[in-house]
């Protein structure tokens, strides 16, 4: 058993629009945490562009993760954790709180920005999940193109798979996986997670991330939620639904937080972190881990906050 984690967590008001991103929790070296942040903050300043110009949530979101999918620090997209064959197998998923309308994709082969294809999955409103080869199928019909071989896979990915392999360990979490949540000036709430999953994973694992309710969840009656960290224990608790219910009874967004992470903590032994934003604009994030980078912006802030 993992000794109890400590949470902490942060909570902001904002009128207009709001974005919050994380770029995973984990456990990552103080003198790399700044620039953890920092990729975070350039997410958020994508979104923010776009919500000046009157993007709907639903854009803003996208345009924050593929920017977290491109940056190779995160393990999402390009630098991505490898499983077990030594290749990428890819989760995402996004989800509208005004239509509860939502796309999502697991186990991608190499993609670009497969936040993008969970959107196109979205939009096209006949599906909410894909899965492996047919979700690769789905997306190249859709006007999606896989990457070439070998081209998202980092040195540092390498790396990490090695050191699993040589140390036993099986399925070893990653961390940075990477999420957004967003509310545009019309009261739409939006949230969005992608990751590659465990170092090592054996083919076939899918963890929070790509499923409603557990690692992503909006509804513009309460609030919308993405979660990253002990994929099977947010699984489990089906985090994400729960955080945005805890809000619809009552709760403050920072209330919620702290209880869905506590509550992971305290049964299921497992540690992470959430961000999230309310109906009524209070944004928040929480976690677990020693470390989460994120970053934060709001339409009658002064400046984007940032931290890890």
């Amino acid at each position: 058993m993992r000794p109890m984690a400590k949470l902490v967590s942060w909570s902001k008001r904002c009128d207009g629009w709001g974005v919050v991103v994380h770029g995973g929790a984990g456990n990552v070296d103080a003198d790399r945490g700044p620039l953890h942040a920092a990729g975070c903050r350039s997410a958020v300043e994508h979104a923010v562009r776009a919500l000046r110009e009157g993007a709907s949530a639903l854009d803003a979101a996208c345009l924050a993760v593929q920017a977290l999918e491109d940056n190779p620090l995160y393990n999402a997209g390009t630098g991505a954790a490898l499983d077990e064959a030594g290749e990428l197998s890819l989760d995402a998923s996004i989800m509208c709180g005004k239509t509860l309308r939502a796309g999502a994709i697991c186990a991608l082969p190499a993609f670009e920005h497969p936040i993008a294809i969970a959107r196109a999955i979205l939009d096209d409103g006949l599906r909410v999940l894909l899965a492996g080869d047919g979700a690769a199928v789905w997306a190249e019909k859709h006007g999606f193109s896989k990457a070439e071989a070998g081209s998202m896979i980092t040195d540092a990915a390498r790396a990490r798979l090695e050191s699993v392999r040589t140390s036993g360990e099986s399925g070893a979490w990653a961390g940075g996986t990477v999420g957004c949540v967003v509310r545009d000036r019309h009261g739409s709430l939006v949230a969005a997670t992608s990751t590659g999953g465990m170092v090592g994973k054996p083919k076939g694992r899918i963890g929070d991330s790509a499923i409603i309710g557990a690692g992503t969840y909006a509804d513009n009656a309460a609030g919308a939620v993405s979660n990253t960290g002990d994929g099977e224990a947010f699984l489990r608790a089906v985090a994400a639904k729960m955080a945005v219910e805890t809000m619809r009874s009552g709760a403050s967004c920072s209330e919620a937080v702290g209880f869905v992470l506590q509550d992971i903590a305290l049964r299921l032994n497992g540690i992470g972190g959430t961000i999230a934003i309310d109906a009524l604009g209070s944004v928040s994030w929480g976690r677990t881990t020693r470390t989460m980078s994120w970053a934060a912006a709001a339409e009658d802030w002064d400046t984007i906050h940032e931290g890890f």
